[in-house]
């Protein structure tokens, strides 16, 4: 199965099966992570910040591009509720402007 690793965060890599987001991977594994929007792609706080694997996750979608031309997505950036990983491994974090107050954070 896909594995989703989140250095900053405590805990093993998390499972990601096929045809789910990396968010309800995150949250079937009992992270709380933030998605103001309910999750459709409406805003960026539920990005993560990917430092390998980008290439084995699905192609940005249309919001994730628009937020990208906005400037409100770096380009090494996904949004945690479109992208999903079909296969392989992703080793990301979770960058300052999307962490959570109540969450002990490694790192």
């Amino acid at each position: 199965m896909p594995l989703l690793t989140i250095e900053n965060l405590p805990g093993p890599p998390v499972p990601v099966p096929t045809g789910t987001t990396l968010l309800a991977a995150l949250h079937r594994a009992g992270h709380d992570w933030p998605h103001a929007c309910g999750a459709r792609g409406r805003c960026t706080t539920c990005r993560v910040q990917v430092l390998a694997g980008a290439e084995n996750l699905t192609p940005p979608t249309a919001s994730e591009l628009r937020y990208q031309a906005l400037g409100r997505l770096l380009p090494t950036e996904r949004l945690t509720c479109q992208a999903r990983l079909p296969a392989g491994e992703v080793l990301a974090r979770v960058p300052e402007a999307a962490k959570l107050p109540h969450v002990a954070y490694l790192g």
